[in-house]
């Protein structure tokens, strides 16, 4: 499956208001059906060679659980993601409580053996 995005949870007023005309680029507030679980806030864009959806909540850094639910709503069960922790000297901090999934547009992401990951 390739990069998609959820228009139903789209953003479609105010500053950061687009439409599925903007493709698979935009905000997006999404909620999970989970009690005490805050809304997540996206952005995506697949431009550059790379797709990519930022997220973030308003207090804390998102669960490992919740970014495997943005990936599944931007990305197929099967797709492989990643999250990229580079050289300090490259940090951006724009969003104290984001965090990123990265996929190349070309190429496929080489993963270690099932074994070792889990």
């Amino acid at each position: 499956m390739s990069f998609h995005v959820p228009n139903k949870y789209r953003v479609t007023a105010g500053r950061l208001a687009s439409d599925p005309s903007f493709g698979n680029n935009g905000a997006f507030e999404l909620k999970l059906n989970t009690p005490g679980r805050p809304r997540l806030f996206a952005i995506a864009s697949d431009g550059a060679g790379w797709e990519h959806v930022s997220v973030s909540t308003p207090f804390r850094c998102p669960t490992w659980e919740e970014m495997c639910w943005i990936k599944d709503q931007f990305w197929g069960p099967e797709d492989c993601v990643v999250q990229f922790h580079p050289p300090r000297s490259e940090y951006v901090n724009v969003h104290q409580f984001c965090l990123h999934l990265w996929r190349p547009t070309t190429g496929e992401i080489v993963t270690p053996p099932a074994l070792l990951v889990g």
